[in-house]
């Protein structure tokens, strides 16, 4: 009988240098939410005198009327004005988004070699400081590990649904005691991403002046965004606190939105965040984000991660379906399962290539469509036995699909925990379950959830590996043949391949594709 895995070293081959090229074009442009993540690391917080957030004013002031600045980078200029006016990052921030300080003078300033080599040295002192802070929080949570012990895995996770700090303080607390070892929040758009929709009509309001990164000085903490830098800082404390009650380490989560990734990184490492939601291809198929854009961000966020000691935790692959749409037939369920499985390959490759540890990486173990296909059951061990030989040096992990509005959400709850308990034996390393209860319901699914994973050990040392046959073969050699036929056709079309008439030249730019450049500048102050 034929392997129904035999093609995954012919995946792996086809990834490799496909994730090498664009690791490496990432690392050679820049964007502006890396400009913002830098000015972020070097001390630039909360919000102009307008109300919107600093970093995002300081850039979009650099930028106006010469987006061609963009390659040359916001560092050595704005160090150059701390310098010169002898201001703090903060003071310096606040005059530039004010219009009192315009760094295109500062800018020309640097061609005097003196005060280049002078504000080289600021910006190297000031990211220095910031990789200090990272390394401390790094370091803070292995001792707080080692102190407090830490829960088996796969841990419990828990997605946090109250918005504002306070409040959602008490629900993590309430949840940490009931037995959940990681707590997820959902960051909102930041203002980037909601600027560009308004553009676009697909926003009817103004983006918040308060955005998911805002951080201002004098903000209550009671209506804090839970999202924004105060509120991460006070859940942590919270987590903390529960931890040491308990004696586990209780982890914090984050799931960053499109265009945020190089801050949510900055914020991440500041705030001691130890898993973070980020996946450079739902950003560039589910949210419309120019490819070049949406790498450039997330490779820059992964030297970060690796300073900081996150968890970079990838989803099961995106929903591709321009292929089809292309030809005018309805797409099949290999066929998605193939395509995402292509890309997840790639996106796990390229964090690799970014700096990151394999076991660093935690990948979707399901997607979560696959619960509306017909036997779903089949299906969802030959998902997970392929990841399983194809990422041998990754956990996996499972998230609970998003709660549905229509009658048939229980069946599908219901179908979502009964194949996570089937497939763990077959998933081995596996970092986390996150599930999504109510504080009052959550015992129980802690116990459910204790029980479930304790089986689910025993069957896998009891019976090894799986071995594959009848609908879960073939969903798998189908999977594995459309994954191969993907990676070919990027190999050989670019983003065509999956995007189809979105990469048209006469078609409209994707976004963000006005936000990215080549560097220009060879002093980069995190090499």
């Amino acid at each position: 009988m034929t392997d129904p895995l035999s093609g995954i070293e012919r995946l792996q081959a086809l990834a490799e240098p496909l994730a090498a090229a664009w690791a490496a074009g990432a690392r050679a442009s820049t964007t502006v939410g890396r400009e913002r993540a830098i000015l972020r690391a070097l001390g630039v917080a909360g919000l102009d005198r307008d109300g919107r957030p600093l970093a995002w004013s300081v850039v979009d002031r650099w930028l106006a009327g010469a987006p061609g600045r963009l390659g040359s980078g916001i560092a050595l200029p704005f160090a150059t004005a701390m310098l010169v006016y002898e201001q703090s990052a903060q003071d310096v921030a606040l005059d530039v988004a004010s219009g009192a300080i315009d760094l295109e003078l500062e800018g020309q300033l640097l061609a005097d070699p003196e005060r280049r080599t002078a504000a080289e040295a600021e910006a190297r002192r000031l990211a220095l400081a910031a990789l200090e802070r990272m390394d401390a929080n790094r370091t803070a949570r292995n001792e707080l590990v080692g102190m407090l012990g830490d829960a088996p895995r796969p841990w419990l996770g828990v997605v946090l649904t109250e918005t504002t700090a306070r409040a959602a303080a008490a629900e993590a607390a309430a949840l940490g005691l009931a037995g959940a070892d990681m707590m997820r929040v959902e960051v909102p758009a930041g203002r980037e991403l909601a600027i560009r929709l308004l553009d676009l009509g697909l926003e009817t309001a103004d983006p918040a002046p308060r955005d998911g990164l805002g951080d201002p000085n004098d903000e209550d903490p009671a209506t804090a965004p839970v999202g924004s830098q105060r509120g991460l800082s006070l859940l942590r404390r919270m987590l903390d606190q529960i931890a040491a009650e308990r004696r586990d380490y209780i982890r914090l989560g984050t799931a960053a939105p499109a265009l945020s990734a190089p801050e949510q990184a900055v914020v991440a490492a500041f705030e001691r965040v130890d898993i973070v939601d980020a996946d450079p291809f739902a950003e560039i198929i589910g949210s419309g984000i120019d490819p070049d854009r949406t790498l450039a961000d997330h490779v820059f966020a992964y030297r970060l991660h690796a300073r900081g000691g996150a968890t970079l935790a990838l989803g099961a692959g995106p929903l591709v379906v321009a292929p089809d749409l292309a030809r005018g037939v309805p797409p099949g369920p290999a066929g998605l399962s193939g395509r995402a499985l292509a890309l997840q390959l790639l996106a796990a490759r390229i964090a690799v290539a970014g700096g990151l540890d394999p076991s660093s990486v935690s990948l979707g173990a399901i997607p979560d469509w696959l619960l509306d296909e017909p036997d779903a059951a089949s299906r969802g061990l030959a998902e997970v036995a392929v990841r399983r030989a194809l990422h041998p040096g990754h956990p996996l992990a499972y998230s609970a699909p998003a709660p549905r509005d229509d009658p048939a959400e229980r069946r599908v709850t219901a179908t979502w925990t009964h194949l996570v308990a089937a497939t763990l034996p077959a998933a081995g390393d596996t970092a986390y379950i996150v599930r999504r209860k109510p504080v009052e319901a959550f015992a129980g699914a802690a116990a459910d959830h204790r029980a479930s994973t304790t089986v689910a050990a025993a069957v896998a040392q009891g019976l090894g590996a799986p071995t594959l046959r009848g609908a879960s073969a073939e969903h798998a050699e189908a999977m594995i043949a459309e994954a191969r036929a993907t990676l070919e056709g990027l190999r050989d079309l670019g983003w065509r391949a999956v995007l189809g008439q979105s990469m048209n030249p006469s078609q409209p730019s994707l976004l963000g594709a006005d936000a990215v450049a080549d560097r220009t500048e060879s002093f980069e102050p995190f090499t």
